[in-house]
């Protein structure tokens, strides 16, 4: 599958910090690209300078093979995690106003049933719900029909229903074969949308490939969590497979019957105990040392 993006050696300094570090990477066509880290990573700061909005200090961004232009601007829609709307206008005004910008435009028939605006159309930008709001944005970056598009933290602040579907709705452009870009702080989320993500850190790429494949490479086994109490002491036969959080303390185990056999055996409540399996966020944790969401 061919890159449609490419950045190579992108660096941002501003004065004594070095935010973004030197990074390049590429994105295949068709592809949900998840970039992800805590706030302070670089991550804004990499997707700015790849959208045209930030000039780098050093490296570029190419879009098809061509140094971003005129011809990227044109092809490309943005979904920015805060954006101004005219107020005392419509949902359907707005959408209008948007697209006379561009001479390439979609059908706006096709962005209201795509993003679920037709209960909307005639309702005031000011009346809308978080849920509604994050709809018309990315109808309004879906205006001028781009192949690529760039969602910065799009359902950061909504419920997880809102969340859900707002999933719903990137998966319906993912079917037509755009290409996205997606930053956010809910791993689930890049999960279940992300068909590679790149994970960064103090303004470098510190682990890059599909989520189930990193997953599958940093860890064997799963995780058994239980609430922590001052008078908590756990069988030394655990070894070293015990860290501690703030509230609980996590079992890395590789069979699981064998250390619930082991709790049990020592006497140990199991009340509130869990079990999950690694995910992006245990991933950050091992690599960093720190949470996606500090």
């Amino acid at each position: 599958m061919a890159s449609i993006l490419l950045v190579e050696d992108l660096t941002k300094r501003y004065k004594n910090v070095l935010a973004v570090d030197n990074i390049s990477f590429e994105i295949e066509e068709g592809l949900c690209f998840g970039l992800l880290g805590p706030n302070g990573a670089g991550k804004t700061t990499t997707v700015e300078m790849m959208e045209g909005i930030l000039k780098p200090s050093s490296g570029r961004t190419f879009f098809q093979g061509k140094p971003i232009g005129s011809h990227f601007y044109e092809r490309v829609g943005i979904q920015f995690q805060s954006t101004a709307l005219q107020d005392f206008i419509t949902v359907e005004e707005t959408l209008k106003l948007f697209s006379a910008l561009y001479e390439i435009k979609r059908d706006m028939a096709e962005i209201v049933e795509i993003c679920n605006l037709q209960d909307i159309l005639k309702r005031d930008n000011r009346k809308l719900s978080g849920g509604q709001r994050q709809r018309l944005l990315l109808g309004l970056a879906l205006v001028n029909d781009p192949v690529v598009v760039f969602l910065d933290e799009p359902t950061t602040g909504l419920d997880p229903q809102a969340r859900r579907n707002f999933w719903a709705l990137v998966e319906k452009i993912k079917g037509e074969g755009k290409t996205i870009l997606l930053t956010t702080h809910y791993m689930e989320e890049a999960e279940i949308l992300c068909e590679e993500v790149a994970i960064m850190d103090q303004g470098r790429i510190i682990a890059r490939d599909a989520p189930k494949k990193l997953l599958s490479e940093n860890f064997d086994g799963i995780f058994v969590r239980l609430p922590w109490s001052e008078n908590l002491e756990l069988p030394e036969s655990l070894g070293e497979n015990v860290s501690r959080g703030k509230d609980y303390i996590e079992i890395h185990s590789r069979d699981v019957d064998d250390t619930l056999h082991h709790l049990i055996h020592n006497g140990m409540h199991l009340d509130g105990l869990s079990i999950h399996s690694p995910n992006l966020e245990d991933l950050f944790l091992k690599l960093t040392g720190s949470s996606l969401r500090s």
